[in-house]
């Protein structure tokens, strides 16, 4: 405790004088509290980020780190300082602009390719190119996985597979769409695999956008493909339908669908992967498909929103039989926010998860309380 506390003063004496040269400066800290678990565990998770930015008409340096502190019960907690983001950008005669170092992706869905707010932080390590071409928005980059579990001060970061991506995003009048493309490669004692069961494989997902009726009713589409990146050779799947009617400014209403594929769908090191610990329900099963619908409605500095998932399966078990068209799971989230000034903001998320057993276990309850400040 005592090293990590003298590493966090270091690190934040060394932010102090760079925010003091810098030319622009954000931070960001967030508490969440989660009511989770046996006995009502209150488990407290503070994340505090703060950044720098110097630049010029074309070219920039960003800095940004996160300090962690996570109190669960009763013993000692446990803080942590990491890098969040350092990069250098530049602009490449007006053809491209190129950016070098520690990144947070984030493009279409976020099924494939997302930073997470909570849970491990996910960047991207390695160099990008933005296209300054008018047909449409496309970046190229290489970039090696960043885990984000090691201290800053401490141990170097763990990466992962190489990999090569290219985005290409467009939107004009009512319709959008978004095209991500990822192939990865792993390298043992030296020699590269492509396309093995080891952790090397390719991704795409594809989303569509549609609005219609004069902004009241938005269409979308969702498709994810993921091969030999979950350590198999099999391909994975997903795709979400999905409409939103909004009947004035302050409500909409939702309805959904997400099939998933005889092997399932994941990826490691997005928001979606977190799960609950990310605050989110995750990815589901093979064969698994939940039909949700939701609404939102805003009033003033309030928002409510509640979601309804009603998930089944559509598979068949190893012998033919149709026991898993039994299978049910219901999830509730419960969403209230407050907006308490343009620098603060206080939000309450209750979720219930009910999955069915022969025993019929009680539905897991989870319930998160976190306050978000902004200078």
């Amino acid at each position: 405790m005592k090293k990590n506390l003298r590493n966090i003063l270091v690190l934040g004496l060394g932010l102090i004088t760079t925010i003091a040269s810098a030319q622009d400066w954000d931070g960001d800290s967030r508490t969440r509290i989660n009511m989770h678990g046996e006995d009502g565990m209150m488990s407290t998770e503070q994340r505090a980020t703060i950044g720098a930015t110097w630049g010029g008409s074309d070219w920039g340096i960003h800095v940004s780190s996160d300090v962690n502190y996570t109190f669960d019960d009763l013993s000692e907690g446990t803080l942590t300082a990491k890098v969040y983001e350092a990069y250098a950008s530049t602009d490449l005669m007006g053809y491209a602009n190129l950016t070098v170092g520690r990144q947070a992706l984030d493009y279409g869905s976020g099924a494939i390719l997302s930073s997470n707010q909570w849970g491990t932080r996910t960047t991207h390590d390695g160099m990008k190119f933005d296209l300054g071409l008018d047909v449409a928005d496309i970046d190229v980059w290489y970039s090696n996985v960043n885990d984000g579990n090691a201290d800053l001060l401490g141990e170097s970061m763990e990466t992962s597979n190489g990999t090569v991506g290219v985005n290409i995003a467009k939107a004009e009048g009512d319709w959008s769409a978004n095209l991500l493309y990822l192939k990865t490669s792993s390298t043992t004692d030296g020699e590269e695999d492509e396309g093995t069961a080891n952790g090397a494989g390719t991704a795409m997902g594809m989303d569509l956008g549609y609005t219609l009726m004069g902004g009241s009713l938005d269409l979308g589409v969702s498709y994810n493909t993921n091969s030999g990146n979950t350590g198999t050779e099999d391909e994975e799947d997903m795709m979400s339908l999905s409409a939103t009617y909004n009947v004035s400014d302050a409500l909409s209403v939702t309805a959904s669908q997400t099939t998933y594929g005889e092997n399932g769908f994941d990826y490691d090191n997005t928001n979606q992967a977190a799960g609950w610990d990310g605050g989110n329900m995750g990815y589901l099963g093979a064969d698994d498909q939940n039909r949700s619908i939701g609404m939102n409605y805003t009033m003033g500095d309030f928002n409510l929103g509640v979601t309804m998932n009603m998930i089944s399966n559509t598979g068949d078990d190893d012998e033919g039989s149709t026991a898993k068209a039994d299978y049910e799971r219901n999830v509730t989230v419960l969403d209230l926010g407050y907006t308490m000034s343009d620098n603060a903001s206080l939000s309450l998320k209750y979720a219930t998860d009910d999955v069915a057993s022969d025993d019929l276990t009680d539905a897991d309850k989870y319930m998160w309380l976190s306050l978000n400040i902004r200078p």
